[in-house]
């Protein structure tokens, strides 16, 4: 039996394919290792994982996750894994590698991630060939669900956000500007904090102008500061995947039209076509 899991900041979506083929799935918390060490992922896990699945039976895990950017963070994540799946083969890539493989199979072109952060690629068609660093959510992840919520959140504390959108979003979340700063200054995981806002700006009726505006200028900046800086970038067509994307998906068709870009699949979530990628992958081995 071989696991696949695509693992986001926030979430991490797991799909079992047993020994007759049967396609299980399941889903436990995201494990960025630049926000999480070995312990909590090991405790996340141990909490986390379905109480009937027999880790013993387990011969392959390919995990792709957010923030494996190198060996030293993919073992973390390796190291984190070992413990529960002990006869397992561990690969651990990074998520914008399931983004591609997931979008575009084995065909070359350009893929995005828009969740909780952001991220851009070129793919060969069977790996990333460049990539512009998104320089996470405190310097960039522009467009992102926590680039999103910290533009609200910026205006809910100073004060500029519309009164009626205002009053709003103190009955959704009865958080004080003071609490809002002691939140993302003093306490753990503050882009998933903030990234759970832009959840406000997709359900909030009130003032859409105002909400849309919010969404509209993060996937300008989006454009200008990332993907049009890829050399011929216009030559590609826009593939993207992540709730954010998916959710603005309309916002983003329009902005992606307005930079010369074609769109091309934008979708929530890469498990089933990674799954898919992987079956016919061990197919063409085997075959």
């Amino acid at each position: 039996m071989i696991i696949i899991a695509d693992g986001g900041s926030t979430k991490t979506n797991w799909c079992l394919i047993d020994s007759s083929g049967k396609k299980i799935y399941f889903n436990t918390e995201g494990y960025n290792p630049y926000f999480v060490s070995q312990e909590y992922i090991q405790s996340s896990l141990k909490k986390g994982l379905p109480e009937d699945l027999v880790l013993e039976d387990i011969s392959e895990v390919h995990y792709y996750g957010a923030g494996v950017h190198n060996e030293e963070k993919a073992q973390i994540i390796k190291d984190a894994f070992s413990h529960f799946f002990t006869k397992a083969k561990i690969a651990v890539g990074h998520d914008l590698l399931a983004a591609a493989r997931a979008l575009l199979g084995t065909e070359a072109g350009f893929a995005a991630i828009l969740g909780t952060g952001t991220n851009t690629c070129i793919y060969d068609g069977e790996d990333v060939a460049m990539n512009i660093d998104s320089a996470a959510y405190i310097l960039g992840d522009e467009g992102s669900g926590c680039y999103i919520g910290k533009k609200l959140l910026t205006d809910y504390v100073r004060g500029l956000m519309p009164e009626n959108v205002r009053q709003e979003f103190w009955n959704t979340y009865k958080i004080t500007p003071d609490e809002v700063m002691d939140r993302v200054y003093t306490q753990p995981l503050a882009n998933r904090f903030c990234a759970s806002f832009s959840k406000f700006a997709y359900d909030c009726a009130v003032n859409l102008e105002y909400l849309r505006g919010i969404v509209k200028i993060s996937f300008v900046d989006f454009f200008t500061n990332l993907v049009s800086k890829y050399p011929n970038y216009k030559d590609y067509s826009f593939n993207c995947i992540g709730s954010v994307g998916y959710n603005f998906r309309n916002v983003l068709e329009e902005t992606a039209q307005e930079f010369g870009m074609t769109t091309g699949r934008i979708i929530r979530s890469p498990i089933d076509d990674l799954v898919k990628y992987h079956i016919e992958k061990a197919k063409g081995v085997t075959e």
